[in-house]
């Protein structure tokens, strides 16, 4: 029987991530195109269709060899049907984009959000491989988040399951947050998060080594904390505080094996994860934290095309 492949596509404000992958796992090739963002994103579906038959055709691989595209996208996703009811930086809204992908491409289609495709990629290939019951946390410019329970996503009634990061966590006074509310968990835990909060404190303790730069970043105010800087690890110490009650909460909702962290704010390693573990078993049901491991995210830019991958590979 000649070999049968997946396409995953992972669809940003920036680039769209694709990648043609064996049912086995393997990445034969992976590749970014442009997203085209004008006129509402109308050209994305075009332009996705043109990059898998250009590739295709390099690969020499023909359209009957594969068995379908796992494309995700940065929003609110029926997945039943592949409608985006809105996705803010593509500039969709109310766009049946599973039904338009397959009919340019001849080929089927299921989408679903893209924290949940990230979830999917570590469960199948990454740091969360294997587990039945997992946690995927994204923290860069905001927070997502991906859940897999009894070894199914959860996607709930209407596609906004898992949108961990606009979970109140800040019930006066939080700042305001894109979704329309405020002191949600991305406008406390995020990379924008601990920027905001940084230069919030600077303007009580000038004498921070942050002061000296003229932009400040996450990854600025993790270095500070670590040679000493007060005002640095007192902000990190509350943003942590309040990611680890955060996943306390969740885990006495979904009991997880597993919390993966990934995205930008990861990078700090252990200088979070220590930390986080210890806020996490101050806060978490003794017995649901026994369960628990954390770990951070093996995948990187790669969890989204593989996450789609599997979507394809479990419903084909």
């Amino acid at each position: 029987m000649s070999e049968k492949y997946c396409i995953g596509a992972d669809i940003g404000g920036t680039t769209i991530k694709l990648a043609v992958i064996s049912t086995e796992g393997k990445i034969y090739k992976k590749w970014e195109i442009h997203t085209d963002t004008s006129e509402h994103g109308k050209n994305i579906t075009r332009d996705i269709n043109i990059a898998i038959n250009d590739t295709l055709k390099e690969l020499n691989i023909h359209k009957s060899s594969i068995l379908g595209i796992g494309a995700g996208a940065p929003g609110f996703v029926d997945t039943k049907t592949g409608y985006i009811n809105e996705a803010i930086n593509i500039g969709w809204k109310h766009f049946d984009f599973g039904i338009e992908l397959k009919e340019l491409t001849g080929l089927p289609v299921w989408v679903d959000n893209d924290a949940n495709l990230a979830a999917l990629g570590e469960n199948w290939l990454g740091a969360g491989r294997g587990v039945e019951n997992l946690i995927a946390v994204t923290l860069g410019t905001g927070v997502g988040g991906g859940i897999i329970a009894n070894g199914d996503i959860l996607n709930g009634a209407n596609g906004t399951a898992a949108e961990i990061g606009h979970m109140t966590m800040k019930t006066a006074g939080g700042a305001p947050c894109n979704c329309g509310r405020s002191g949600c968990l991305e406008t406390e835990t995020s990379a924008t998060a601990i920027v905001r909060k940084a230069k919030e404190a600077l303007g009580h303790h000038s004498s921070s080594q942050l002061a000296d730069l003229s932009s400040i970043t996450a990854k600025d105010v993790f270095e500070a904390a670590n040679n000493g800087d007060e005002t640095a690890a007192k902000v990190l110490d509350e943003v942590i505080d309040t990611l680890g009650l955060a996943l306390a909460n969740l885990t006495v909702t979904i009991n997880p094996d597993k919390i993966v962290l990934g995205g930008g704010v990861s990078k700090a390693g252990n200088q979070l994860l220590d930390p986080l573990r210890a806020a996490y078993k101050k806060y978490a049901l003794p017995r649901a934290a026994e369960a628990c491991t954390f770990e951070l995210a093996e995948l990187g830019n790669d969890a989204g095309v593989i996450g789609g991958a599997s979507l394809v590979n479990q419903y084909h």
